[in-house]
C-alpha cells in the first residue's frame, strides 16, 4: 500500500510567481494559501471532504448530470491542490481526469504534500488552461472544471467566446461545462460570462448565495452549462440541502439577471 502523507510543510515555500503556504485546520487537514490567497482546502483523511461551497456545488450539478459513482473523463483548467481531482477520483473509480497546472512549482506541491492519485487516475500537466484545452481532441471529455484565478480573479483570456466554443468541442453534446468565478456588485462580469457561454451551450444556470445575487457583497458564483438538459428540479433541492443553501437562476429568471450584458470575445 502507498505511504499516505499526514501532515504539511511549515512556513512559505517558493512558487514561480509568489508563494504557497500550508495553514493547518486540523491535524491532517489544511487551506493551501496561494501568495495569501485561500486556493484550496486539503483534508489527507478524507479525499472526498470538500469544504469549500462552490466545489460541494459542482459536485452535486456533476451528479445530477452523471450520478455517482460512475467514472468520469474529466478536465480541470486550474489545479492547485487537485482537490476536486481528489474528490472525485475517491467517489467516482475509475475516472481518468486530466488538470491542467501553469505553475510548475504548485504542481510540485501538489504531488509532493496532496497525496494527488498517480496518473492515469489524475494526471497534472504544466501548462496555461486556454492553450491546454485549444490543443485537446473533440469529445475527450465528459466534464469540463473551470478554476482558475490570478490575483483573486479569472485571466481575462479564460472567459472568452472562444474558450466557451473550444469547451463546447471538447466535451461533445453530453458534456458538463462548470465555471467558478468570483465577482462584485453588480456583477457585470458574471452577466457578461453568462451571456457569452450561453452563446454556445443550449443550458445555462447560475448558482450563487442570495446575498450575492443582491448585491449585498463580494463572492463565489459557478455557471452550469451543457447541451443536455439539466435535472432541475433535482439539482435544486439538493443545492437547498447544503450547509450553505444557495439560489440557482436559470430560465426566464436567468435571462432577466443578463440583460443586455456583452460578449466577451478575445482581442484580434
Amino acid at each position: 500500500m502507498a505511504h499516505v502523507r499526514t501532515s504539511f510543510p511549515v512556513g512559505p515555500l517558493p512558487t514561480a510567481m509568489g508563494t504557497a503556504e500550508f495553514e493547518p485546520i486540523t491535524p491532517t487537514a489544511a487551506l493551501l494559501l496561494l501568495d495569501g490567497m485561500e486556493s484550496s482546502y486539503v483534508d489527507l483523511a478524507d479525499p472526498s471532504h470538500l469544504e469549500f461551497e462552490y466545489m460541494q456545488q459542482m459536485d452535486l450539478a456533476l451528479a445530477a448530470h452523471i450520478p455517482a459513482p460512475t467514472p468520469i473523463r474529466a478536465l480541470h483548467l486550474g489545479g492547485a491542490a487537485c482537490t476536486l481531482a481528489r474528490a472525485w477520483n475517491a467517489t467516482r473509480p475509475g475516472s481518468k481526469q486530466v488538470v491542467l497546472e501553469w505553475d510548475a512549482k504548485v504542481g510540485e506541491l501538489a504531488r509532493a504534500f496532496c497525496d494527488v492519485p498517480r496518473a492515469p487516475a489524475v494526471k497534472i500537466r504544466i501548462q496555461d488552461a486556454r492553450a491546454g484545452l485549444d490543443g485537446f481532441p473533440a469529445n475527450r471529455f465528459e466534464v469540463i472544471v473551470r478554476d482558475t484565478f490570478a490575483n483573486g480573479q479569472v485571466p481575462d483570456h479564460l472567459r472568452t467566446l472562444g474558450v466557451a466554443q473550444a469547451a463546447r468541442r471538447v466535451l461533445g453534446e453530453r458534456g458538463l461545462y462548470l465555471a467558478n468565478l468570483t465577482d462584485h456588485p453588480p456583477l457585470m462580469m458574471t452577466r457578461s460570462e453568462v451571456q457569452t457561454i450561453g452563446a454556445v451551450f443550449r443550458h445555462v444556470l447560475v448558482i450563487a448565495d442570495p446575498a450575492i445575487l443582491r448585491g449585498r457583497r463580494f463572492g463565489n458564483l459557478v455557471i452550469c452549462a451543457s447541451d443536455t438538459p439539466f435535472i432541475t428540479s433535482q439539482l435544486i433541492r439538493q443545492l437547498r440541502c447544503l450547509p450553505l443553501p444557495v439560489t440557482t437562476l436559470l430560465g426566464d429568471k436567468l435571462t432577466a439577471f443578463t440583460g443586455t450584458a456583452p460578449l466577451l470575445t478575445d482581442c484580434p
